[in-house]
Order: C-alpha cells, then structure tokens, then sequence
C-alpha cells in the first residue's frame, strides 16, 4: 500500500521504525518503550537507512483518538520544520478481540493524514490486546504469550510500524514481571522476521530502553539489559538501535563523566558507580553505541525515539530537582539537537522530541511539563526554539 511508503516499524512491545516510547522511572529518579496479509511490491518511496538524515528532527504527536486536533497539530509540527511524526498505534485497539480481526478505520485516518503532509512516520506500536496474553492481567502491558501472534500482526498493511515492547526493561511495561532481554530479543526477533516478509526494505527500529539508576526486581539498566539482549542474539534482528535520551540538569554537551561526578546534576546520588550515574548526561547515549561498537554493530545507526526537558517544578514531583526554567528548556532542546550534529555524526539518525501536547493533559500529568506547545496549541517558548533551529 502506497500510504505505508514513508513507515518504518518498531518493536518496543512495542517496535518502530520508528519507534517505542520509554516511562519515567521513579526514584531515584531515571532518566533515567490483520487486515488481509499485503503482499508487498516496494514502493519506489521507500526509505532506507542511508537516507535517514543525520539528527533529523521528529516529533511525538497524540493523533489517535484526536480527530478534531490532528491537523492543527501536524500543522504545527510542520511549521516547526520536523520531517517525522512519532505516532503510537496499540496492538489493542487494532486487533482487539482475536488474532486476524483487524480494525483498521483510525490508523487508516492517521497515516493518511500525516502522509498528506509530507512527514515520513514513526509508528510506534505496543500494548498487547486482552486475547493474546495470559500472563498478564489486562489492562496492564506485558509481552504476548506466542511472540509470533505479534509478528504476524505486524505484517499486516501497517508493516512499516516499528514494533517492540516499550521500555521493555521495566516491569510496567514487561507485565509487572522481572525485565527479560532474552524473551523480548526472541520477541523483536519474530517481528523481524515478519516484517522483512511482507516487505524486504521495511525498516525495523529496536524499543528505546530506559536509562535507569535502579537495579531490582522491576527494573534493569539500559547498559546491562543491551548487553544481555546481545547474548540473546539480538543481532541482525533490527535496523535502527533504539534510544531514549531524555535530559536533566545538566546541559546536553556536558561530559558524563563530569556529570557523574557532580552531585549537583545527579540528583545527590554518589552512592552509585559511575556508570550508574552517567545515565544523568545526555550524552549517556555514547555509552550504548559503545557496546553496540564492542558486539560488532558499529554500522547500524542509533534513532533518538524519546527527547527532552521538564519544567516541572512542582513540590510533589519526584522531577522537580531537574526542572528548568521554559526559556533554558528551549536552550537545552536546541543544544541538544547542536551536540549531537558535533559528537554524533554519521551514526545519530533521526531525535524525536517529546511532546506535541495531547488536547486532553492537564498540569497533573508529567508529559504536560515537557510538552513544546500548550494543549490548546499554543507555542512555548521551546517550540520557538527549534523552529528557528530548523529554519523555519
């Protein structure tokens, strides 16, 4: 299908090519994601790796379910000069009662729109409907009891969606389990696989782990988790190795050795190894292309699916000690951008930043404090920031 042109698909349970999205950690505090088969001819639109721009520049939207908002919000994003949408699509809400009934009316309303505009599409797709797992009670989220019921979802005409679990190395995302690479590799294995059937130039993005300074029963450090989702063979199961680089206090250029060090920009955590705190640096992401260089990846790109700085300086917030102001949020988004064109080229690939507001937040919801526009679609002062940024 023509419209699936510009799709890349993600695995975090969820997948993406493009994309997963990660869940704030909790302290202390981290920083830490069928309609009938299509039998694919590729279209001549198709994107490759090689054509993903160095730091191109995408963006989280809330389109489902938001009729009424979308092209107010892709007007925006457009605007802004973002060339990506990062758009979540539930496995639940597209297949919701059986394995082969899909329900395809809204995606279909989603990516018609965005394509009409011109954007390429991250489609994050996650959360498992009720059928498909017994492991988990629903509604929580949690990896499929058959990983091969979501690789066969996923070769559906939305083929081009990224399709793994969400910050598979949390427990809220892993059905309140014990985090495990291995099942979640066999899991990204099996979409990839299906994915690369219905179309061969589809291009599969990994789930962005968490960065993460806990180490327990619920959670598992981004570092570790990627090194044991290599001694599952993760390799050659995506195209795109997944990131989550969320900031905090310090600024994004800053070394993460120097943050580490700092109590100030650590969040007074000193009781943890440096690699443990290096996860407070934007720049953490250097560490995970250093294992990805170590296991022989080194020629696979890294995509940013997760970006950006609160301003929630609310006292009940476990975010307020790294809230920024809106005016050094804005700095921090564009530097960010800035650094990652000086330190990351060629390897940096697309660097979705968090969020267009949702119409329905409100100031109780954390996502609401990141947001680069208000609800009602009112720019802030980031947003500003990176149309200028972008040229735009």
């Amino acid at each position: 299908m023509a419209r699936f042109s510009t799709l890349a698909a993600a695995v975090t349970m969820g997948l993406a090519l493009i994309a997963c999205q990660p869940i704030p950690a909790a302290p202390p505090t981290p920083p830490a994601q069928a309609a009938p088969p299509v039998v694919a001819s590729p279209s001549p639109a198709m994107l490759t790796v090689a054509q993903i721009g160095v730091a191109d520049p995408a963006v989280t939207t809330s389109l489902w379910g938001n009729a009424a908002t979308t092209n107010r919000d892709l007007e925006l994003a457009r605007n802004a000069g973002f060339k990506w949408i990062k758009q979540q699509f539930e496995w639940r809400n597209i297949e919701p009662d059986a394995t082969g009934q899909l329900q395809w009316a809204e995606a279909d309303r989603i990516v018609d729109a965005v394509t009409a505009v011109g954007f390429k599409m991250i489609a994050r797709v996650d959360d498992q409907p009720k059928w498909a797992s017994t492991k988990v009670t629903f509604p929580a989220v949690g990896p499929p009891d058959n990983p091969q019921d979501f690789a066969d979802f996923l070769t559906a005409p939305a083929a081009r969606y990224k399709g793994r679990w969400d910050e598979p190395n949390v427990a809220s995302r892993w059905g309140e389990k014990r985090p495990d690479p291995g099942e979640y590799t066999r899991m990204l294995r099996a979409a990839y696989t299906g994915i690369k059937g219905a179309d061969p130039q589809a291009l599969v993005v990994s789930a962005a782990l968490l960065p993460t300074t806990r180490y327990d029963e619920t959670v598992v450090p981004d570092l570790i988790y990627l090194r044991s989702m290599y001694g599952s063979n993760v390799k050659g199961a995506f195209d795109v190795l997944g990131v989550n680089a969320r900031g905090y206090k310090a600024a994004p250029c800053m070394d993460p050795l120097q943050v580490a060090e700092d109590p100030a920009l650590s969040n007074n955590d000193q009781t943890l190894p440096v690699e443990g705190r290096r996860v407070y640096a934007f720049r953490h992401v250097e560490d995970v292309r250093m294992i990805m260089a170590d296991r022989g990846d080194g020629n696979k790109p890294i995509g940013v699916l997760d970006m950006g700085w609160t301003t929630d300086s609310r006292a009940e917030s476990p975010d307020h000690w790294h809230a920024l102001s809106e005016q050094d949020q804005a700095t921090y988004l564009a530097d960010g951008f800035r650094c990652a064109r000086e330190q990351w080229t060629p390897w940096i690939a697309f660097m979705t930043v968090d969020y267009l507001a949702d119409p329905g937040w409100t100031q109780q919801q954390d996502e609401y404090w990141m947001a680069i526009t208000t609800p009602q679609g009112e720019p802030r002062t980031a947003y500003m920031a990176l149309k200028v940024l972008f040229g735009h």
